[in-house]
């Protein structure tokens, strides 16, 4: 069993370097739950005090599990099965890989459905008037439509199976290296021209001044459930490109260039899309608050009123395709890779499995719009709940576990150890309060806020 798990290590693929992990990260990082997610959190709770808020717990509580599970892999050279299996083969320790390992096969799926309502839009500004894009119906009859909807699911899906199947140095690699950097280039463009439109200051004001008349017990359970999703904490995305690293590379500074890479990207989205919003509604705090539908029903809107509204929408549509791939990538992947290491599958084969996976969970999601509609789970669509499940139930459950791994059996010292072994580990003070104390604390208040706000127990 020995000899198998050296060979494994030994066959095992790797980053070509610091800036192909880097960039590969802040690809998993910087997705929708940049782009589509933050804008409208950040409206509907408090504008720049959602935005204060989510900062200071990213570069605390966020720090601390990116390095957690960074380490964790890199020390294992495995992804989160394997890893957790590390340190003890009992059913807690089978039960804590596990559900970080299901769980980007469960987002994986519904994550390509809003991949492919992104690429829907993309090629509908490519060959249509914004007006028409921008009708109220548009949307609602587009994601009506059983065919359509499942056309460019599968479109979308395909696309990201394909750069699974490259590798990791030909696919997720240069994937990033190649959309990473024109992401950033198409948000700066869309980003000025959103903040000089006639009423927009009002809007950058709202989101980046804080005003704590604004603040709430929700703002601050809001901002934690956000820097889950964006930061691709409890997803077993950090464990697997952590095995994938070398030891030369800085883990801790790592960690900060990708926590300012994905949140500068997060606060371009919030000034791509609130200000011009703002500028639109004519300062109306309402429209903000518009939710998901901001995205594919709101901006379409902004868009119409614009002399180059078509070129507008064809440049923030592919903006957000990229870093929706980027992040479906980062979710088949982990997949692709606990496959691999659990049972010793081919790339080609684990990718072929996940795609299955993914084309029929994701189906059924696609379709509980339209033909499966009459099937809802707590009042919820079939993607709202898969959606609920993972973000609400099993990430903090993951972290959870991920915690009491460190705490409880591999210990702050070996951690230290690890980041300490390409690097000195300057935030360690922090990084060990946080883990030993708060942490815990943390996660349970995602956890229980979240059910409670389900179950209309409390009201978000």
């Amino acid at each position: 069993m020995k000899e198998k798990n050296n060979q494994n290590i030994t066959k095992r693929s790797n980053f070509s370097g610091k800036m192909g992990y880097v960039l590969s990260v802040a690809g998993s990082a910087v997705g929708l739950g940049n782009i589509w997610r933050f804008p409208y959190l950040a409206a509907k709770y408090g504008g720049g005090m959602f935005v204060l808020v989510y900062l200071i717990l990213m570069i605390t509580f966020g720090y601390a599990l990116i390095i957690s599970e960074t380490a964790l892999g890199r020390m294992t050279k495995k992804s989160p099965v394997g890893a957790f299996q590390t340190f003890g083969n009992t059913a807690p320790f089978k039960f804590g890989g596990w559900i970080n390992a299901i769980i980007p096969m469960l987002i994986a799926p519904y994550y390509c459905v809003i991949g492919g309502w992104v690429t829907k839009y993309f090629f509908e500004y490519l060959k249509n008037d914004p007006i028409k894009i921008a009708n109220d119906n548009f949307f609602t009859n587009y994601i009506s439509n059983g065919i359509s909807v499942e056309f460019w699911f599968i479109i979308f899906s395909l696309s990201v199976i394909f750069i699974i199947i490259l590798g990791v140095n030909k696919g997720v690699e240069r994937v990033s290296k190649i959309m990473m950097p024109l992401l950033v280039i198409l948000a700066l463009f869309v980003t000025t021209y959103s903040i000089t439109r006639e009423g927009a200051l009002e809007g950058v004001k709202y989101f980046l001044i804080p005003n704590f008349k604004n603040f709430s017990l929700m703002t601050v359970v809001a901002a934690m459930g956000q820097m889950f999703y964006s930061l691709s904490i409890a997803m077993g995305i950090l464990y697997t490109y952590g095995s994938y690293i070398n030891n030369d590379v800085d883990i801790e500074k790592s960690t900060s260039q990708i926590e300012i890479f994905d949140t500068a990207i997060a606060i371009l989205a919030g000034l791509m899309i609130i200000p011009a919003v703002f500028a639109f509604s004519a300062g109306d705090p309402s429209t903000l608050k518009a939710g998901p539908s901001l995205m594919f029903i709101t901006i379409p809107k902004v868009f119409a009123t614009m002399g180059f509204g078509k070129i507008a929408g064809i440049i923030f549509f592919l903006l957000v395709l990229f870093a929706a791939i980027t992040s479906a990538v980062s979710l088949a992947e982990t997949s692709v890779s606990t496959l691999e290491d659990q049972f010793g599958f081919s790339r080609v084969k684990s990718s072929l499995i996940i795609a299955i996976v993914v084309l029929i969970l994701g189906s059924a999601s696609a379709l509980g719009f339209n033909t499966l509609s009459f099937i809802t789970i707590f009042k919820m669509s079939i993607l709202d709940f898969f959606d609920f499940l993972t973000n609400s139930v099993m990430m903090p459950i993951a972290a959870l576990s991920t915690c009491i791994l460190i705490i409880k059996v591999v210990g702050l010292d070996k951690i230290a150890k690890e980041i300490e072994i390409s690097s000195k580990f300057k935030r360690k003070k922090l990084y060990n309060f946080f883990t030993k104390y708060l942490e815990i604390i943390c996660i349970g208040i995602i956890l229980i806020s979240s059910i409670a706000n389900v179950f209309g127990w409390i009201s978000f």
